[in-house]
């Protein structure tokens, strides 16, 4: 099985500083990508990358509609194009490409509301058990790590 069953819910958390990927996971991420026929990944310079902004424009886009478009063109700027995804830029041109405006982006991360949205969903998260994203909540289980969604589409499975 390689898709869970059902649409999930993304939800845009921040997990605060993140672990460097060492070359042995990067070798890792790279091999399940190429056994799913992903293009192989660009690593960006800068990793990991500091994703305040990018998780407030995230919850921002999840709030007008496009959260899944948006993360989707967030992460092929980062690992398609090599991006940095801590840089201010890289999140603009992922808006754009999912058909969010720039400036209505930047004065949407300004919203207190966005912020607040953003930090109960990490403090659900973090409640939940989620140490690291990404990673699948359902129900009182956490799945993460690299067969997350085969596990989580075996429990669903297993569930109904």
């Amino acid at each position: 099985m390689t898709a869970l069953p059902v649409v999930p819910e993304w939800e845009p958390i921040h997990a605060g500083a993140q672990e460097a990927t060492d070359e042995a996971e990067r070798d890792l991420i790279e091999q399940q990508a190429a056994a799913l026929g992903i293009q192989p990944l660009r690593w960006p310079r800068s990793w990991p990358p500091d994703s305040s902004f990018a998780m407030l424009a995230a919850t921002y886009a999840k709030r007008v509609g496009r959260g899944v478009a948006f993360a989707l063109a967030a992460f092929r700027q980062t690992f398609a194009a090599g991006r940095d995804l801590g840089d201010r830029d890289t999140v603009l041109i992922a808006a754009a490409a999912c058909e969010m405006h720039p400036v209505a982006l930047l004065k949407g991360v300004q919203l207190s509301s966005v912020a607040r949205a953003l930090e109960q969903a990490s403090a659900r998260a973090r409640a939940a058990g989620v140490s690291s994203p990404p990673a699948i909540l359902l129900e009182d289980q956490v799945f993460a790590g690299p067969e997350m969604i085969n596990r989580a589409a075996r429990a669903l499975e297993d569930c109904g």
